[in-house]
């Protein structure tokens, strides 16, 4: 079960990931993608690793998209794990809170 909720989190993370670097403007499908994506991962956010929290919380960012619930998820994952985060994790999620 663990390996199962490992790829779930590196999938969920990548899919948000990918619609960022492709999207400038999220349009509808996009957009409603993103709030599934949101919603899925803010209920798994535990599963997630600091590489998985910051490149959430940057495609997030990046679109602008905003999910406050997700956010709380990441900030609280994050604070939880933030002797595991490298230093690009770190400036990746300090952006995306910032931005």
């Amino acid at each position: 079960m663990a390996k199962q909720g490992k790829m779930r989190s590196r999938g969920l993370a990548n899919v948000a990931y990918a619609v960022a670097r492709t999207t400038k403007k999220p349009d509808q499908r996009s957009v409603k993608l993103l709030g599934v994506l949101a919603h899925t991962s803010a209920g798994s956010i535990g599963q997630f690793n600091p590489q998985e929290l910051a490149n959430t919380a940057w495609a997030y960012a990046t679109v602008g998209h905003a999910s406050p619930a997700l956010f709380e998820a990441v900030s609280r994952a994050s604070m939880a794990s933030i002797g595991q985060f490298n230093p690009q994790d770190l400036a990746n999620t300090a952006w995306a809170f910032a931005t």
